[in-house]
């Protein structure tokens, strides 16, 4: 072939690759939205067919062929650099995994996922423990095949944060826990007005009041839509197609908004790849901690900000008149920022959130070491909640069965991401209003375009241009440091106490 027509080829694959993965994400989307119960063993069976058809396309001799070819090109921009660098990584891991194994893993998973959603509500962990322990064996054997790689958690962790070593999430989580905890005591204290939020908000309200903002954020509503599951997610369908759910209780308003608002910012991440990468293997977030810091922005440093609630307490009196008929914009600013140590990750507060994801971690750590037996995760679960947060679940529904990743998917590489997402997120925003200062009080109008079309041009367009490591330092000017995130802490919780 000439060399127009390799990489006419080759793009041509790489769009083949894309498409079966949407597939694939539309069939789990509709897992977690839709799917009638009985469906679920055929559903996990159709996903277990489809992992095995696409692993063939991605770790294919052929394929394999056309990118030693792509490799002896010439004049290739460093965009088409980049993404031949990428695509022979892919490559070069997926052709480790056997495709018999891929597809016994997909179907587990879903078999699995199906399983822990009858499960949870019964606080049953004693079905999910033997599909557990096979979920343990085969992520050890997963990362088994690439033994370059020091532990089973540097392999997952690598996996999802391209650079990072267990090693260096060691020392984030240290110096994240010295400085937090004592911060958790003090602002734990403090006593705010939160009985206005478990009075009755009607859900239809609370959806197009979450989606209204959403939109105003910068979410793309013609190239996605938002729908209701057990655990929110985001996802990608299509090019073009970027989805979002929520949860939503009548008993609080802020459940429904802020999971909104968190797969907002995934989905703007994801809407905003620029159009020349999507279908590449540049056409996506470029890691789990950047995902997450964009998540996170939008939903804490600009959605619980004082700032946020300037500009949009009016609109939520006028949604809700008779339930905060005696409530001020401060208290309800307070309110949403208030710090109790509580059991469940995804309820949390921005400073105990980060001991929920070091627990996780560091049991997560236990369970591929085989210092952790599946057995004793409950127990181990109860013990580390004691310690990090001083607090005991009364079951496993709010225990060791309540969050998702671990019956959906493999263990390992889950969690940490969150808080690397929650450092880089306050270093990122940082970054935006050093460029384009003001930005609180466009906040405050309720005009978020100036941010949105910061961090579009930034942090989004490039999708996987850079590792990692090169988009924060291109956008930030260092390396990925705590020191941010902790000084927007402590400014935003001083505030709070006056």
């Amino acid at each position: 072939m000439t060399q127009p027509e390799t990489w006419t080829a080759l793009v041509r694959h790489w769009q083949t690759l894309a498409d079966l993965g949407g597939i694939g994400a539309l069939l789990g989307w509709d897992q977690s939205t839709y799917l009638p119960p009985r469906a679920a063993a055929g559903r996990a069976r159709q996903s277990a067919l489809l992992s095995g058809l696409r692993h063939e396309r991605a770790t294919g001799a052929a394929y394999g062929r056309l990118l030693d070819d792509a490799g002896a090109l010439t004049d290739l921009s460093p965009a088409q650099t980049r993404m031949l660098a990428a695509a022979r990584r892919n490559f070069d891991r997926a052709t480790r995994l056997p495709g018999a194994f891929v597809q016994t893993f997909s179907g587990h998973a879903g078999e699995t996922y199906s399983a822990w959603v009858q499960a949870r509500p019964a606080n049953d962990f004693a079905r999910m423990a033997p599909l557990l322990d096979k979920t343990l064996d085969l992520s050890r054997q997963m990362a088994s095949y690439f033994p370059e790689f020091a532990s089973p958690m540097d392999y997952f962790i690598d996996a999802a944060d391209e650079g990072m070593t267990a090693a260096q999430v060691d020392r984030v989580f240290t110096a994240l826990r010295e400085a937090l905890v004592p911060m958790v005591d003090e602002a734990a204290q403090a006593d705010v007005r939160t009985d206005f939020l478990a009075r009755h908000y009607p859900i239809p309200t609370q959806l197009a009041l979450g989606e209204a903002i959403a939109r105003d954020y910068g979410y793309d509503a013609a190239a996605g839509r938002q729908d209701l599951t057990a655990h929110p997610f985001m996802t990608r369908l299509g090019a073009h197609d970027v989805r979002i759910t929520t949860r939503v209780r009548e008993d609080d308003p802020t459940d429904a908004l802020y999971s909104t608002l968190h797969e907002a910012g995934h989905a703007m991440y994801e809407q905003g790849v620029a159009e020349e990468f999507l279908d590449t293997p540049l056409g996506g977030g470029v890691s789990a901690g950047v995902h997450e810091s964009q998540s996170r922005l939008w939903e804490n440093l600009v959605g619980r900000s004082r700032a946020f609630w300037a500009g949009q307490f009016g609109r939520f009196r006028a949604a809700f008149p008779e339930q905060l008929r005696d409530v001020t914009e401060d208290e309800l600013f307070r309110a949403v920022n208030v710090v109790r140590r509580s059991l469940i990750r995804t309820d949390a507060d921005e400073l105990t959130y980060n001991l929920h994801v070091i627990t996780r971690y560091e049991l997560e750590r236990g369970l591929l070491a085989g210092e952790l037996a599946v057995r004793d995760l409950p127990d181990a679960w109860h013990a580390a909640y004691e310690q990090n947060l001083g607090l005991r679940a009364p079951s496993d529904v709010d225990g060791v069965l309540q969050d998702v990743h671990w019956y959906g998917g493999g263990i390992g590489g889950a969690f940490q991401g969150y808080t690397l997402g929650n450092v880089l997120s306050a270093q990122f925003y940082a970054a935006a209003e050093q460029a384009t200062p003001g930005l609180e009080a466009d906040i405050a109008r309720g005009d978020f375009s100036r941010l949105h079309g910061w961090l579009r041009e930034h942090v989004y367009a490039p999708g996987r241009l850079y590792t990692p490591g090169e988009l924060v330092e291109r956008v930030t000017g260092q390396p990925m440091t705590v020191e941010p995130y902790l000084a927007y802490l402590r400014g935003k919780y001083a505030q709070l106490q006056g």
